[in-house]
């Protein structure tokens, strides 16, 4: 079936999750006129349902090929990067100093979003892209930003992330790539790369005019651990000073994963150095490589976020259609034996609630944490620690959510959801990734309980959720009983919890945590809804606190239970 951009959904969250109206009234961001947002959301969802969209399915069916190093795509996929290039979609909130539009991190998400959810595994090249551009905007050193950002803003050059390898899985710090200086000829001052790495995604392609790679390495003598790795640019093809490309470096792709889902991103096996010849250039200082990363990571971590509720909308729509196209039995108590669409039967009805219900709360939850990444960006008090506390919650249940609708959408196509043809398994398949990815979503709740909750003694996390009970209020109680039950997580995580504890109890707590934020800021939209959802928008918010609050609040008992449990068994036991 055909996707059709979710453009009122999107345009409700971005003025009132993100309360575009309040960025743009700071002058960095006043470009983002009312007018210049709907002009955007509008005109990308247009060209990601006219362009991206009809490429989903032969993306799943053919995949990318490699031959003799070489990655290609499909028939199609080239002419439609090509055109979003030249739409300058890429560019809409890069540096304006290199060619960027300058508006904000909102609605450069609202850009990913329906990217991917026309095309979810077109989507990540871009998406890659991204963190690139964050990485070298913070980190680099002039002279790259001008040899790099023009070319990666535009999307002319793509850009990605060469963290794992095959020992070290997600732990960076076990990474064996090494850099050694160059002290003579041409590329004195820079560095020979070796190594390989895996699961790069879009490692190797044939549509952008060069791939610049970020690649963590270490140096001679280099500290271990995290403390000893640094980040270089490593580009596919040469650059000179000038701009223009030179030949090959030594970087190969040597292999492609053949994956349960997203067939048309290229997943690659990286090797550098083969001929002792890959150059590479340290951005930043020596052993600085972690902090680089995060700048990458924190980017790449709302957007796979983004991607659930991408994939979350893709199912949804298919769901939709086919419940009222499908017909089968009569409708339960009727004394009409007629046959009805599907639609009609209450636990389908259940089921469609469900998906709206936990799509368009994970999307509020999105637009909210982009909104103050913005305020972050504009230095307003407070706005990025709340960002980096909303993180690992759109990260890793944003994710949950779009594996959950996608496999509601397999349920209600029943034994056609099962077979291929009628697309709703890829949705499912091709989800399945997203909480693994950018640290699986037990890394992102581990983050939350340790790292995030530790931000100035738990008062950062505790008053966002503050917030979130007030806003409830005597409206929604039990929305405002399981942000109670939250803070009185957090604070017994702060004060008693062991370590071990905490972790025990992360998961639970960040579901927690992301359903109560979620479902605030969904309650925020029903007030400002207009038109069509002026009717769906309250019916949908009251499904999400009426069922899938009290869920949320069941797991308060596994956030508090400790960690003895877990090992009651020795592992020959558990896992023997």
């Amino acid at each position: 079936m055909e996707f059709t951009a979710p453009t009122a959904e999107q345009v409700l969250a971005i003025k009132v999750n993100a309360a575009i109206d309040e960025i743009a009234a700071h002058e960095r961001f006043a470009a983002a006129s009312p007018d210049m947002v709907e002009a955007i959301v509008e005109g990308i969802g247009a060209f990601a349902s006219g362009e991206w969209a009809p490429l989903n399915r032969v993306g799943d069916v053919e995949g990318a090929v490699l031959a003799n190093g070489t990655v290609t795509l499909p028939a199609g996929f080239a002419e439609a990067y090509r055109s979003y290039v030249e739409q300058g979609w890429n560019a809409i909130s890069g540096d304006a100093e290199f060619g960027g539009q300058g508006l904000p991190f909102t609605l450069s998400a609202n850009v990913i979003e329906n990217l991917g959810a026309a095309n979810m595994a077109f989507g990540l090249l871009p998406m890659l892209t991204v963190g690139a551009i964050e990485a070298l905007t913070h980190h680099g050193s002039p002279a790259q930003k001008a040899l790099y950002l023009e070319k990666l803003i535009s999307g002319e050059w793509s850009g990605t992330m060469n963290l794992t390898e095959p020992q070290a899985g997600s732990d960076v710090g076990a990474l064996r790539t090494t850099a050694t200086p160059i002290t003579e000829g041409e590329h004195a001052g820079r560095y020979r790369i070796k190594g390989t790495k895996i699961y790069i995604t879009w490692g190797e392609h044939d549509l952008a005019g060069n791939i610049v790679h970020l690649v963590l390495a270490r140096t001679p003598g280099a500290p271990e651990g995290t403390r000893g790795i640094s980040l270089f640019i490593v580009p596919k093809f040469h650059v000179a000073a000038d701009g223009t490309l030179g030949g090959r470096n030594d970087v190969r792709c040597v292999s492609i994963e053949h994956k349960l889902g997203i067939n048309a991103s290229p997943t690659c096996v990286m090797s550098f150095g083969d001929n002792d010849e890959c150059i590479g250039e340290l951005v930043g200082a020596e052993n600085a490589g972690l902090k680089a990363m995060f700048t990458m990571m924190n980017s790449a971590r709302i957007n796979v976020g983004n991607q659930g509720v991408q994939i979350a909308e893709r199912a949804l729509q298919q769901a939709q259609y086919y419940a009222r196209e499908r017909v089968q039995s009569a409708r339960a108590g009727s004394p009409d034996k007629a046959p009805v669409a599907i639609v009609e039967h209450p636990d389908v009805r259940r089921m469609l609630l469900r998906m709206r219900a936990l799509t368009e709360g994970a999307r509020a939850l999105l637009y909210y944490t982009a909104g103050q990444v913005d305020r972050g960006t504009l230095g307003l008090p407070g706005a990025q620690a709340r960002a980096d506390c909303l993180v690992p919650m759109i990260k890793a249940w944003g994710t949950d959510i779009g594996c959950e609708v996608a496999s509601i959408g397999v349920q209600i196509h029943g034994g056609m959801g099962f077979v291929e043809e009628t697309g709703a398994a890829q949705h499912y398949r091709d989800a399945r990734i997203t909480p693994i990815y950018e640290g699986t979503n037990g890394i992102q709740a581990a983050d939350l309980v340790t790292r995030k909750l530790g931000y100035e003694g738990g008062d950062v996390l505790i008053a966002l959720l503050a917030d979130v009970a007030a806003g409830a209020g005597d409206a929604a109680p039990a929305l405002k009983a399981l942000a109670e039950d939250c803070i009185a997580v957090a604070r017994w995580m702060i004060s008693d919890a062991s370590l071990d504890d905490k972790l025990a109890g992360s998961v639970a707590f960040c579901t927690m945590c992301s359903v109560a934020v979620a479902g605030w800021q969904l309650l925020r939209q029903v007030d400002a809804a207009e038109g069509a959802l002026a009717v769906t928008k309250p019916v949908i918010a009251r499904y999400f606190v009426e069922h899938i609050v009290p869920e949320a609040r069941g797991l308060k008992a596994a956030a508090t239970a400790g960690a003895d449990l877990l090992y009651a068994l020795d592992a020959a036991a558990l896992a023997g």
